[in-house]
């Protein structure tokens, strides 16, 4: 538990522009998983980016990793309302995200590869840096576990006792 107040003080440290921006409160009031905000999943994803490079003592660009992180779906709408824009949101999204962050911060080429790739292998960008394949595994456990916990709430909601 200390571990990951320790990688959420790191990731408000590093990333504190990014989360206070118009964009990123923009993004609690978009869903991506379940009942999960956009800038929810995008902190945990950051959080747990710090935590698997610390407990794989792998060595990064934590400054990169992190805003990276926080930056991966910064998409900036809810692609659960139908919107001929955001159809094949899933192969879409990271340029969108990309263009977004260049137009809001400074995003570095490892920020760029982080943001691009981190859909990986369903997107055709590769991960070129252990900041990259950090941020691909550290999204989908993420996804994984929110959209388990959706089905968890929708199932005990349904109970009748």
């Amino acid at each position: 538990m200390q571990d990951i107040q320790s990688a959420e003080t790191l990731v408000r440290s590093l990333g504190a522009d990014i989360l206070d921006s118009r964009g990123m409160q923009l993004e609690r009031g978009f869903s991506q998983h379940g009942t999960v905000s956009v800038y929810d999943h995008s902190l945990a994803v950051a959080v747990m980016c710090v935590c698997l490079a610390r407990r794989l003592r792998v060595n990064t660009d934590m400054r990169a990793l992190v805003r990276g992180a926080l930056l991966h779906d910064y998409f900036l709408y809810d692609w659960h309302i139908p919107d001929k824009s955001h159809r094949l949101h899933a192969f879409s999204h990271p340029l969108k995200a990309l263009l977004n962050a260049r137009n809001d911060f400074d995003v570095d080429r490892i920020q760029e590869n982080m943001i691009l790739s981190h859909m990986f292998p369903i997107s055709a960008v590769l991960p070129n840096c252990r900041e990259s394949l950090l941020l691909c595994a550290a999204d989908k456990i993420c996804a994984t576990c929110e959209v388990v916990q959706g089905v968890f709430e929708r199932m005990w909601n349904r109970r009748s006792c």
